[in-house]
């Protein structure tokens, strides 16, 4: 069982790193430079990392008319939120 300090701290750490990348992101394409591929943006939200996504989202006011990025993301917080509830359930 993960203990929820460790738990805690992860996701602090990836929700940071996830709105660190799409201000990263959002930097390189008003300087027409390489880009965070969406894959990746869209790989940390699935790892623990969608409210700091959606921080960037609305904050950085980034991708938020992209699509299928949009929608991609929003499956993957309904997803991650269908599981917490599941595992509130069972407990």
């Amino acid at each position: 069982m993960i203990e929820p300090r460790g738990l805690a701290l992860y996701l602090l750490a990836i929700n940071v790193l996830t709105f660190a990348a799409f201000a990263v992101d959002k930097r390189r394409a008003i300087r027409r430079q390489w880009r965070v591929s969406e894959r990746s943006l869209l790989m940390m939200a699935a790892g623990g990392g969608w409210v700091g996504a959606l921080l960037g989202q609305f904050i950085l006011r980034h991708k938020t008319r992209k699509e299928p990025f949009r929608t991609q993301l929003y499956c993957i917080i309904a997803m991650e939120a269908a599981a917490l509830v599941a595992v509130a359930l069972t407990r």
